[in-house]
């Protein structure tokens, strides 16, 4: 199983953005659909996008038009390009496959 470690967070002001990584352990180029997701205190974990090999892209509304998801699959590696961040958007962030194991994640404050 190709484990998943996320990197990148951190704190930043109302309006800033950020870059996340996660880096595989291994190939993951015949993981059909990579995403992001994200659990704020209190709140259960929810979905915020998805990658598929072929590239398309599915946003959650909330983060729609703010957040990029890519790929790298030379690389192993997911990207979620985060900008004009609110601070709604602080949570935990998770990269996670199907059937695939939750790593620790990355936390993400945006302070207003």
């Amino acid at each position: 199983q190709v484990r998943l470690v996320e990197s990148g967070g951190g704190l930043v002001q109302a309006g800033g953005s950020l870059r996340l990584s996660c880096a595989a352990s291994g190939s993951i180029v015949s993981i059909n659909v990579m995403g992001w997701y994200r659990q704020a205190p209190g709140k259960q974990r929810e979905w915020v996008a998805y990658i598929t090999t072929s590239g398309a892209r599915t946003y959650a509304d909330s983060v729609k038009g703010r957040f990029t998801i890519s790929r790298d699959n030379a690389k192993n590696t997911v990207y979620l390009q985060m900008n004009s961040l609110k601070p709604e958007d602080t949570a935990v962030y998770y990269c996670h496959y199907p059937s695939g194991s939750w790593g620790q994640g990355t936390q993400v404050t945006v302070s207003a």
